[in-house]
């Protein structure tokens, strides 16, 4: 893979490292406001509830107070009876009946509250349990975003520090490497140095007749004539 290859394949890796983190965001923000609705339901439900709850107990009451009427009703036909009249008793019966249709009327109502408040109830219950669970759920994911977020900060800084310090081990070495053949060049001259004076002192012995001279031709053309 040539190098603008790598080039390309890095970037579309960014690019689709950023959309998936743009996706996670928008889920989250899409999550919190499911909450929020969720919240914003239940609100609405407990208001309904109570308004219910309140119907169901108007209701109750009417249907007492309907019971009331038709008892001291029942009591006032026993005495028109007693009395022999029986018109009166008929119609006090007659006002019975109109009571009990009240009160039925009054008792459906009674029972639909109760049961609309029965299963409000439930339902309230069960909402407050998933927005209870949605929340923590919500929590989680971002607990363990931020330490994920935490933990790619750090390996980032550890890879930079890394680098960092294989660079200066590199730099090191090289000065290492520039001080030896320093060092080296250093001998080599005073090696050099110490030759050159050495053979300058030879020199000057052999001119003062001190150390003896390198064999000339003359010398040696002198000894083969002697060895005749």
């Amino acid at each position: 893979m040539n190098v603008w290859a790598k080039v390309l394949t890095a970037l579309r890796g960014s690019v689709n490292e950023a959309g998936e983190a743009r996706v996670d965001n928008q889920a989250l923000r899409i999550l919190d406001q499911e909450v929020r609705e969720a919240a914003d339901e239940l609100k609405l439900s407990k208001q309904t509830l109570a308004e219910m709850m309140a119907k169901e107990k108007v209701a109750s009451n009417n249907e007492k107070k309907i019971q009331l009427q038709i008892k001291d009703y029942e009591r006032y036909v026993v005495k028109a009876l007693e009395k022999k009249d029986e018109a009166l008793a008929l119609e006090v019966a007659g006002n019975i009946a109109e009571l009990e249709n009240q009160l039925a009327g009054e008792q459906s109502s009674s029972q639909h509250y109760f049961l609309a408040v029965t299963k409000l109830k439930t339902a309230i219950s069960f909402t407050e349990r998933n927005i209870k669970l949605l929340k923590q759920q919500v929590d989680t994911v971002k607990a363990t975003e931020s330490v994920q977020r935490a933990q790619a900060a750090v390996a980032e800084r550890h890879g930079h520090s890394h680098s960092r310090l294989r660079t200066a081990m590199d730099s090191l070495d090289k000065i290492k490497q520039q001080q030896a053949l320093k060092e080296a060049t250093l001998d080599a001259a005073s090696e050099l140095a110490e030759d050159n004076a050495e053979t300058r002192l030879m020199q000057k012995l052999m001119d003062a007749g001190i150390a003896p001279q390198s064999n000339k031709a003359e010398d040696i053309l002198q000894k083969i004539k002697n060895k005749r």
